[in-house]
């Protein structure tokens, strides 16, 4: 997917996150975040636009700490707009050659922070779809297949993954609808991703990139998705692979 994309997912998930909230009440639990109340929710997701932000404005080459600061309840909706918008204009404007930090392999700083929040704001507008009790909007699937690989390649290729087993295994991970594929090799360390590998796995989990989106970033349920082989790993990566 384009830059350009990217942002246009972002500019559109914010009102519906914030949508959603209003309508669950800050009050609300939020069932894919054990914990959290819908308060909470907005507040997190509104700190990190606001330091997605501030990188992408300030060209700052190291990474910062995530500022908790937000506002009293009856403003707090309102600050998450802010802060979206700031974050949406921020990358909008910025140069192809931007220069920040950035964690994960990316073809730029700006592709990076883009997708990075592109996803974080899709997901947690999930989040808040869920607390309120509502049918989720919809997702593109070819922005969905671009969330997997993101969590797979990018947030499971790092050391701090949790997702990790004494007896290496394999795990295919198939989109029927887009053709992506993903085969996961899991050993005591981080697991490694190839995309498009060949070859036998331990565990295939099939379905619609949808499906597998949101089942993978622990967001939905894995009924609609087909298990061929050793169930045992969708129950390892159920259990380890929450991105904190």
């Amino acid at each position: 997917m384009e830059t350009a994309e990217f942002i246009d997912t972002l500019r559109r998930e914010g009102p519906l996150l914030a949508d959603a909230a209003a309508g669950a009440g800050l009050d609300a639990e939020v069932p894919p975040c054990p914990g959290w109340r819908v308060r909470d929710l907005v507040t997190h997701t509104a700190s990190v636009h606001r330091w997605a932000a501030d990188y992408v404005l300030t060209g700052a080459m190291e990474r910062k700490a995530l500022d908790p600061a937000a506002p009293d309840d009856g403003e707090l909706l309102d600050w998450y707009l802010r802060m979206h918008g700031r974050l949406t204009e921020a990358l909008t404007a910025a140069p192809a050659d931007l220069t920040c930090w950035f964690f994960l392999t990316a073809p730029s700083a700006l592709a990076f922070w883009a997708r990075r929040q592109a996803h974080e704001t899709t997901m947690h507008r999930i989040d808040a779809e869920r607390a309120r009790g509502i049918a989720l909007s919809p997702v593109d699937s070819a922005f969905a297949a671009d969330g997997v690989d993101e969590l797979l390649a990018g947030f499971h290729g790092r050391r701090r993954s949790q997702v990790r087993t004494e007896q290496p295994r394999t795990l295919r991970i198939r989109s029927t609808d887009t053709g992506h594929d993903w085969l996961v090799r899991l050993s005591a360390e981080q697991p490694v991703t190839e995309r498009g590998a060949d070859g036998p796995a331990d565990c295939t989990i099939s379905g619609r990139a949808n499906d597998l989106y949101r089942a993978l970033w622990n967001r939905g349920p894995y009924e609609a998705l087909a298990v061929e082989g050793d169930g045992s790993l969708v129950e390892l990566w159920q259990r380890t692979a929450a991105i904190g």
